[in-house]
């Protein structure tokens, strides 16, 4: 899958470009509308992540070259233009989705992934999760653990859910940090080691949890219970 992002923030351009390959995509970068627009002519693109900010041609403008070049790209536009009246010029031009920044990565990739999978597989794969015992409604935002209802804040749902689409792989707490928080939150912060203890307290029977620490590295969330 071969993900093309036109942001002119190198901060931000290269935090995406290392998650999204680390999620196992092919990334292309540039910081100019019109680079972007190059890369695009050049080679087969199959998302586009579009800043609106940019030196030159802005987003908007962008977004009617590429509608040009290819109607039916997906592109998801970035800013941190929230208005309302910015999000309605978007779609009206053509942009297939809207996040504003600061964005949770978790967030971003599920996009991605929800506009690029089949339509089949889209309609059976997006409404939930099930990880061993583990099962998350994410249209009705409901847990549970071995058909026990589990009660969560909006942010423990949202770091089980990034914990249960990496099963079985050691995330570490950048990772985990920067998928559920977002780039823009202080990497000195404890917060995730405070969220995961919250979790473990929910989600715990007769002392077992299926979030592992492996130590010196993260934390994993194990396929099946223990036996």
């Amino acid at each position: 899958m071969n993900v093309l992002v036109i942001e002119d923030e190198a901060l931000i351009r290269s935090f995406l470009e290392r998650g999204l390959t680390a999620e196992g995509y092919a990334v292309t970068t540039a910081g100019r509308g019109e680079d972007g627009l190059d890369q695009l002519r050049d080679g087969r693109q199959d998302l586009v992540l579009l800043d609106v900010m940019l030196p030159g041609s802005d987003g908007f403008d962008v977004l009617a070259a590429i509608r040009a070049i290819d109607p039916e790209l997906p592109v998801i536009m970035l800013t941190a233009r929230g208005e309302v009246a910015d999000r309605v010029r978007g779609l009206d031009l053509g942009a297939t989705d809207y996040i504003a920044k600061p964005f949770a990565f978790a967030e971003l990739v599920a996009r991605i992934r929800a506009h690029t999978r089949p339509a089949a597989d889209r309609q059976r794969s997006a409404s939930s999760l099930e990880v061993g015992p583990l099962s998350l409604d994410l249209l009705a935002r409901e847990a549970e653990i071995d058909g026990r209802r589990v009660p969560l804040s909006a942010r423990e749902f949202a770091l089980l859910a990034y914990l249960m689409r990496h099963p079985g792989q050691v995330l570490s707490r950048q990772q985990i940090l920067d998928g559920v928080w977002g780039y823009a939150f202080d990497p000195r912060s404890n917060v995730v080691d405070v969220y995961v203890g919250y979790l473990r307290r929910k989600l715990a029977e007769n002392g077992e949890c299926p979030i592992q620490t492996v130590r010196g590295m993260g934390y994993r969330l194990a396929r099946q219970k223990a036996a």
